[in-house]
């Protein structure tokens, strides 16, 4: 009897399975599926039963580089990476051999049909929107599959070295002509400031010598710095003439 106890002992201690409470097991009973096992110890009885455990924490699926080509034939090099997790443990098992190798590998094919859709600008401007394209469809082809693909990123987008250039060319064309306008833009204000107080002062009686009388009063301040004032032609005309008259007085 103690014999009969011992072999039932052993063979309930053989039976035992732990599932973690991060895991879902898939119980398989003569290779047919039974039943989703929960976390905790469970019981699987040996050459009758088999179970698979299925890891239901969010994954991140590393995209390798991909070569694409986008609609206005640009040769760029892409990489992202896919958030997603296990819904549902049985379809993940049942519905697809390896779901990890299969999310990738779906990934990578809609990255690039995504990337010729799009032009180089759109790409580089876009990349959030992009991702968020990738992201529905890969989510919606599969959800069949038991997976739900929470978020995707696209880490870097890589262009050949002459377009590179290109753009940075680009760049700093666009940058020297905004800085031109931007100059512009200042002269051309600074000179409908100088014509309004032009007209300001031709409009008041002595305001244009008190304004000179100021400007020579600023710049005589500093006793380095020669004022060199230049009078009316008339006034020194009328000193020449006067000069002559007084000259031709003494010689009578």
């Amino acid at each position: 009897m103690e014999i009969y106890i011992s072999i039932i002992v052993v063979l309930l201690i053989a039976s035992l399975r732990q599932v973690n409470q991060y895991e879902r097991g898939l119980k398989f009973t003569m290779g047919r599926f039974s039943n989703v096992m929960e976390p905790g110890w469970r019981i699987v009885i040996p050459v009758f039963q088999s179970y698979q455990k299925v890891d239901m924490r969010i994954k991140a699926v590393d995209v390798p580089d991909q070569k694409a080509i986008t609609r206005d034939n640009v040769s760029v090099t892409v990489n992202a990476v896919i958030y997603y997790r296990v819904q549902s443990a049985e379809k993940a098992i049942l519905e697809v051999q390896d779901f990890y190798y299969a999310i990738s590998q779906f990934a990578q094919t809609t990255m690039r049909n995504i990337v010729g859709e799009v032009s180089l600008d759109e790409l580089l401007a876009n990349r959030e929107k992009l991702a968020d394209r990738i992201r529905e469809i890969v989510d919606k082809e599969t959800d069949e599959w038991g997976l739900k693909v929470s978020n995707v990123e696209l880490k870097d987008v890589s262009l050949p070295a002459d377009m590179e250039r290109t753009i940075a060319k680009q760049a700093e064309a666009e940058r020297e002509k905004r800085a031109v306008i931007i100059n512009s833009e200042g002269e051309l204000a600074a000179a409908q400031n100088m014509a309004e107080a032009a007209k300001i002062l031709s409009a008041v009686d002595g305001a244009l010598h008190l304004r000179t009388l100021q400007s020579i009063n600023d710049i005589s301040s500093d006793q380095s710095n020669t004022v060199v004032f230049t009078v009316p032609l008339e006034m020194i005309k009328g000193f020449s003439g006067f000069l002559k008259e007084h000259q031709s007085k003494r010689v009578e």
